[in-house]
């Protein structure tokens, strides 16, 4: 039995949204597409997962899920864009596509502190936070400027 899948402007017209919102939607994690050609399409369960439906097929075997929020202090602008880029790479490559790690990162210029928001299963997960507790650790002048407030 295949699922229905649904085009990018399918998915706008059912939900009264614009086409860049969903997109939007797609390139943040929030609703899970596949990209086939220059095209994204939608499987009914993403939608209705994203709509908050209970899905009219039962699912086969179990998933877990892991939240997760890291926090860096002491962190500059320019080291938060390099750290967000490695994890969102990361996060991106290499890893199952059906579930991919949803990310994202947050700056607060004021208080020179970030925080990674990571959603996913929980290897991939474990894995992504390995590589990070790896990078904040090492010596490899990826945040090597101290913050110092004015």
């Amino acid at each position: 039995m295949t699922e229905d899948m649904y085009s990018v402007e399918q998915v706008a017209d059912r939900l009264n949204l614009h086409v860049r919102t969903v997109r939007g939607y797609i390139r943040s994690g929030r609703l899970r597409a596949v990209r086939i050609g220059k095209q994204y399409r939608i499987a009914a369960s993403d939608l209705d997962a994203l709509t908050g439906q209970i899905p009219t097929a039962p699912s086969v075997g179990r998933q877990a899920e892991v939240s997760s929020i890291v926090q860096i202090d002491g962190v500059d602008r320019a080291a938060a864009d390099r750290l967000g880029t490695l994890v969102l790479t990361s996060a991106n490559t290499g890893h199952d596509q059906a579930n991919p790690l949803r990310v994202q990162t947050v700056y607060d210029e004021q208080r020179h502190r970030m925080k990674i928001i990571i959603l996913g299963d929980p290897a991939a997960t474990a894995e992504l936070l390995h590589l990070l507790d790896a990078v904040l650790n090492a010596d490899n002048g990826l945040l090597d400027r101290e913050v110092h407030d004015a």
